[in-house]
């Protein structure tokens, strides 16, 4: 989660990533209502704890609402950000697929006929934002710029609509599941499972042994039917607007 936070950060005009000793926090000024873009994952407590104030600096500057992923069990972490103002938001559960023992089966042409791995990074903000019931376009906003090289964005049309979408990103051995999404009237059709299909058989053709995700309520059972197992939870710590 690192990389994929490090990457946000650089696909948003103005955005960037401040980095500390495990400590990545993504820095999205084109959308500060949003807490979820604007997150911090970290590798241990105390690298969080020194670097907490410059971080909280940062997103003070443009009036940001912000996050950090709190790891299993991590109390000192769930403490610190209690006294500083933070909030439990949510609580997704962590999920895992090992490609190798189970390796992605690829849907017959006519189940899924139009689809991309080279998908435009506005339809992916604009299928997200149609996507989940926040009511703005702050994924629009957020994702402007073409994403890294290790990132693949996936998409599925219908008549020649966006409906669809994912993102891939290469992470040695491992690929992250990032920016699911279909839109409202599109669902029903296992659409989402059958476009993320193709992209772990791409990724397991690349050398993939592993793909991991953090699941939504909405999510999880799409993932459970490719073969995704839960790894636990994480949970999100929200440090809201004063």
């Amino acid at each position: 989660m690192r990389h994929w936070h490090r990457i946000v950060g650089d696909c948003s005009d103005g955005g960037g990533a401040l980095e500390r000793d495990g400590v990545v926090a993504a820095l999205v000024p084109a959308a500060p209502e949003r807490s979820f873009i604007n997150a911090v994952v970290y590798e241990h407590h105390d690298g969080l704890a020194a670097a907490y104030d410059e971080v909280a600096s940062a997103y003070a500057d443009f009036g940001a609402k912000w996050t950090v992923w709190v790891h299993p069990g991590d109390m000192a972490t769930k403490d610190l950000l209690e006294r500083k103002g933070h909030a439990l938001d949510g609580v997704p559960a962590a999920m895992g697929l090992d490609l190798i023992e189970r390796p992605p089966e690829r849907p017959a042409a006519e189940e899924l006929p139009s689809w991309t791995a080279a998908g435009d990074p506005k339809e992916v903000g604009a299928l997200n934002d149609r996507a989940y019931p926040f009511g703005a376009d702050s994924i629009s906003r957020a994702l402007t710029r073409s994403p890294h090289e290790e990132v693949r964005l996936y998409v599925a049309h219908d008549d020649g609509e966006p409906v669809a979408c994912t993102a891939t990103i290469d992470t040695g051995a491992n690929i992250e599941v990032q920016m699911v999404a279909v839109v409202p009237e599109a669902r029903g059709r296992g659409l989402a499972g059958k476009l993320l299909a193709h992209s772990l058989a791409d990724a397991r053709e690349r050398g993939a042994r592993t793909a991991t995700l953090v699941a939504t309520q909405l999510g999880y059972p799409v993932y459970a039917k490719l073969g995704f197992e839960p790894l636990g939870v994480l949970e999100m710590w929200e440090r809201r607007l004063d």
